[in-house]
């Protein structure tokens, strides 16, 4: 028997932004196609009118496209199994609804909202599980047509077969087994004729030839009803693998409350998307135990279902920091710089046509190259290069005061840098140095003390290749205006 072609697919709603565990889910769909030569489907489960909308689905093409993830086929790339948006499959759903029908799988409900939910609260306070209890299952035509007269419109239930057992091999759980008893006859299609998730899920799966479901743990209860389907239907089912939770830093289910957001706001915050990947590939698959960086090539190269854990993954943000700092600074001076002028620009550190700025804010940024953990930060890390006024923050000003004879030293400091002819860090260096031995004064607290009255900051990169880059007429006139703020 010929091996059946790897085809997988990520079928969001857009009924709101990509977010984190969707990502994933299709960042792992990518990884296995591409390791299996396969293809990499993305279809739009739009078939939430009230929800959808057009905006949602150009955020999320955006999310994954800033991803570096490329589908075979979609919405944005045609194929043969098309349409790829769900609200354009209609007539194929009405033909399925039809088979159901016909071979006796489906059934008209008439019952009412009100009375569904007035049974769900009995079972409840019987202590029984909700669930359909079937009433409509075998309704005469006669009964049919008399509940039909009274106004009534029935959405359509799948009737489940008793007898049989609902099994399936999950590739990362295992062995998953259902007893039909513990289901009930769900419903298909609504009194408006619009078809649902299971229903459709299976159909689409079907009919794309969809070979793997990759999709996350959440979904496990939808599946025994998806195969409930595919096996009235004569599909042959896909084979399923159920991804570990996104878990918060205190283990609960990752929600908003641990800080979540939308793929798009972790790149408007300044992470690169090669970090970004990098991180959502290690929730929930390791590679071995102690290999953390990789590409996106090489996760293509690498990744296997056999390794992803069946316990849920942390979204950890200070792990997703760091690696994104170690990201940053694998990059070239002038690609930092390019990659941050969009935020520079925001901040208007620099115009978009503005060199001599550039320049400033290229060489700035080298010098916080070590420190830098996202783009959103190089505004704030350089921004003294460009102040009329510099803003002492509460460390700086400490460093200030634990300069003994603050002023004076400042000022004797700042005629010296003036004397020099050779303004570059070295000569610098060597010029403090020789006047804190002169003085019998620390030379680490004259540091700290220039630091913040040529910064404002307590921290920032090495004072000497920063008051080389402010240059000899800002350094002096920082270390004069620093001196005079001293109380006398």
């Amino acid at each position: 028997m010929a091996k059946k072609a790897v085809r997988v697919r990520f079928a969001p709603a857009p009924t709101g932004r990509l977010h984190v565990g969707g990502a994933r889910t299709a960042l792992f769909n990518d990884l296995f196609a591409r390791r299996h030569k396969g293809a990499f489907i993305l279809r739009v489960e739009d078939t939430d009118a009230a929800r959808s909308s057009e905006e949602y689905y150009r955020s999320i093409i955006e999310a994954l496209t800033w991803l570096g993830l490329e589908w075979d086929e979609g919405p944005e790339a045609g194929g043969k199994h098309g349409p790829y948006r769900q609200s354009q499959r209609r007539d194929i759903y009405a033909e399925y609804l039809d088979k159901l029908k016909e071979g006796g799988r489906a059934y008209e409900c008439f019952c009412t909202p009100e009375e569904l939910e007035e049974r769900r609260r009995d079972a409840r306070d019987a202590g029984e599980a909700p669930r359909y209890d079937g009433r409509c299952a075998n309704l005469s035509p006669r009964e049919r047509e008399r509940l039909a007269r009274q106004g009534l419109k029935p959405c359509l239930r799948f009737r489940l077969d008793e007898g049989a057992d609902l099994a399936f091999d999950d590739l990362v759980r295992g062995r998953v087994e259902i007893k039909a008893g513990d289901l009930d006859d769900f419903v298909v299609a609504r009194p408006d004729g619009s078809p649902t998730y299971n229903f459709v899920c299976a159909v689409d799966d079907a009919t794309m030839a969809i070979s793997h479901v990759i999709r996350g743990e959440d979904h496990i209860s939808n599946t025994p009803r998806q195969l409930a389907v595919y096996r009235a239907l004569a599909f042959e089912p896909p084979v399923f693998a159920h991804l570990p939770l996104l878990l918060g830093p205190d283990r609960s289910r990752l929600s908003k409350r641990h800080g979540a957001k939308a793929v798009l706001e972790y790149r408007d915050e300044g992470y690169v998307p090669e970090a970004f990947v990098n991180f959502l590939a290690l929730l929930g698959w390791s590679y071995d135990d102690e290999r953390e960086l990789f590409s996106l090539k090489e996760l293509r190269k690498y990744f296997s279902l056999a390794r992803v854990a069946k316990k849920g993954a942390v979204f950890d943000v200070d792990k997703l920091k760091w690696m994104n700092g170690v990201y940053l600074r694998r990059l070239s001076v002038g690609d930092l710089f390019e990659r941050a002028r969009p935020w520079l620009e925001k901040a208007g550190l620099v115009g978009a046509e503005d060199d001599e700025k550039a320049e400033l804010a290229a060489r700035a940024l080298a010098l916080e190259h070590e420190k830098i953990k996202t783009l959103g930060e190089a505004p704030e890390l350089i921004a003294f290069f460009f102040a009329e006024r510099v803003e002492y923050d509460e460390p700086a000003q400490e460093n200030l005061l634990k300069l003994p004879g603050g002023a004076a030293i400042l000022r004797d400091v700042a005629e010296a840098c003036a004397a020099l002819e050779d303004f570059s860090a070295e000569a610098l260096e060597r010029t403090v140095r020789e006047f804190a031995q002169e003085k019998k004064i620390s030379a680490g607290k004259i540091i700290h003390a220039m630091r913040a009255a040529l910064s404002g900051r307590a921290v920032g990169p090495s004072l000497f290749d920063m008051a080389a880059l402010l240059g000899q007429e800002r350094v002096v006139k920082r270390l004069m205006k620093a001196a005079s703020a001293y109380k006398r």
